[in-house]
């Protein structure tokens, strides 16, 4: 492990809208390159990274469910929209000169690798950066699910997943200025009170693996480096397994 570093091998999860910026649809060319950038500088410390990253910036599964597509087919439909994400972010990442790939699990053998769990972490030994595209390649699972599976089956020390605030609050922070942030909580503390930062099968299969899982802001500049060296921020989900 590079000297400083408080983690090895980190798995982040990105949400898609995020990516889409204040205009709230598509790719946002500032904001993409501002995550390349915050990528880059933790890769500059000889860290591991691999990243999930999500489509609802361009297409929910469950939202085109509610519009009469059938829900496996929708789902289908938002795994592909994390492929436009997962190349939009490889191609800012390489800019800044750092070699990545992109790894699908739905065969896109023209754009991407098929996912192999040998060939990820080879790359990850080589310095490369990581991305997870198409979720699990099933439908029903979210992407919050995917990078749980990942990260577990990669060997992640930690799933860092980003957001837009500060960690996990008892309620919504942007609609009740007094929402509490926590600064640990369990599993089962999760679980039990619906906090909804992560669905239900993500959380479990974290438990169940002992994975711990850091909620931070990505939109604050040098949060995921501060992850990195483990520097006291976010909400730290663990422990609490049965």
């Amino acid at each position: 492990m590079a000297e400083g570093l408080a983690y090895r091998r980190v798995l982040l999860k990105m949400s898609g809208e995020a990516l889409a910026g204040p205009g709230g649809y598509g790719i946002d060319d500032g904001v993409l390159r501002t995550f390349a950038r915050e990528i880059a500088d933790v890769h500059a410390l000889g860290g591991e990274l691999a990243v999930v990253i999500g489509g609802g910036n361009i297409f929910r599964g469950i939202s085109g469910a509610t519009i009469g597509i059938e829900r496996a087919t929708a789902d289908y439909m938002g795994m592909l929209a994390t492929m436009l994400n997962a190349l939009a972010l490889q191609a800012a990442i390489e800019s800044a000169g750092i070699q990545t790939r992109v790894l699908s699990a739905l065969e896109m053998k023209e754009v991407a690798e098929p996912y192999i769990r040998r060939r990820a972490t080879r790359h990850l030994e080589k310095g490369r950066i990581v991305i997870f595209a198409a979720g699990t390649g099933n439908p029903f699972f979210t992407t919050d699910t995917a990078a749980s599976l990942r990260a577990v089956e990669i060997g992640a020390e930690i799933l860092v997943k980003a957001t837009k605030v500060d960690g996990i609050y008892d309620s919504d922070p942007v609609k009740n200025p007094g929402a509490r942030r926590y600064a640990e909580l369990t599993y089962l503390d999760v679980l039990s009170q619906k906090l909804g930062v992560m669905d239900s099968t993500a959380i479990s299969l974290c438990m169940d693996n002992q994975l711990p899982v850091l909620v931070f802001n990505l939109l604050e500049p040098g949060n995921l480096k501060r992850v990195m060296l483990g520097e006291n921020i976010g909400t730290m989900v663990r422990g609490g397994a049965a």
